[in-house]
């Protein structure tokens, strides 16, 4: 059997629940970014996201994966634009991520002056909101050389399933498209897909897909679903994000 470990939802729509994640799932996930971005041993991540939020897990493991330098943020400065900005500059910083909000004050702090000494940064990633315009356009022009990712995904899928890279002429910043060995479907209430631009709610499934909530077989049963477009024993986990492609 596949060994798992057990990583904690947020909480922002109720009580945290322990959700199981296999480690074929997490190593995906680790896989498809460091493919992806062709993140290597030269580059230089920080650790700024607090541990209880899922996003820490490729913060932390990724780096020793690839045999890449990690800087460890001081505790509670992950909000600090200043600082992190002295971080980025003083230790060569080339990968880092930002909820979209965050990035939002870091781009207002920092302006033009300020994001243009950030020349180490190679990647941004963002995820947890939705990625504004305004603060895509800032970053991108501010620093010419960054590629800034737009990633969606929950817990439940482990933490990241679609991608999109941001450009400085997006109107809408998408969620993107489904990542390696993922899939994802936009269905009615009856579980059959959408026409391409009607609305319907996400369901996520392949290789990411948690097994299920730790000692709630009730919950598991309701947002985990058999697959009905796909193999026999597929599931399908149901986002309740309203999406349409």
């Amino acid at each position: 059997m596949c060994s798992s470990d057990l990583l904690f939802t947020s909480g922002s729509t109720g009580r945290p629940k322990g959700v199981t994640v296999s480690h074929r799932a997490l190593v995906n996930r680790l896989e498809w970014m460091r493919a992806w971005y062709d993140l290597t041993g030269a580059d230089i991540f920080v650790q700024k996201t607090p541990t209880t939020f899922d996003v820490s897990v490729w913060e932390l493991f990724l780096p020793f994966m690839i045999g890449a330098e990690l800087v460890i943020a001081e505790p509670g400065r992950h909000g600090d634009a200043d600082y992190l900005s002295q971080l980025v500059v003083g230790r060569g910083i080339s990968v880092m991520h930002f909820v979209p909000s965050m990035l939002s004050a870091f781009t207002d702090v920092l302006g033009a002056d300020g994001l243009a000494e950030l020349t180490s940064l190679r990647v941004v990633f963002t995820s947890g909101e939705a990625l504004g315009t305004s603060s895509a356009r800032a970053l991108l022009t501010g620093v010419p050389a960054v590629r800034l990712i737009n990633l969606y995904g929950p817990t439940e899928a482990a933490v990241d399933v679609t991608a999109h890279e941001a450009r400085v002429g997006d109107e809408v910043i998408p969620i993107g498209t489904p990542v390696p060995n993922t899939t994802t479907l936009v269905l009615d209430e009856r579980l059959h897909p959408v026409p391409p631009g009607v609305i319907g709610e996400l369901y996520l499934g392949g290789v990411q897909l948690a097994r299920g909530y730790a000692a709630r077989p009730d919950l598991t049963a309701e947002r985990f679903v058999a697959d009905p477009l796909g193999p026999d024993g597929g599931r399908l986990y149901r986002t309740g994000d309203l999406v349409r492609s």
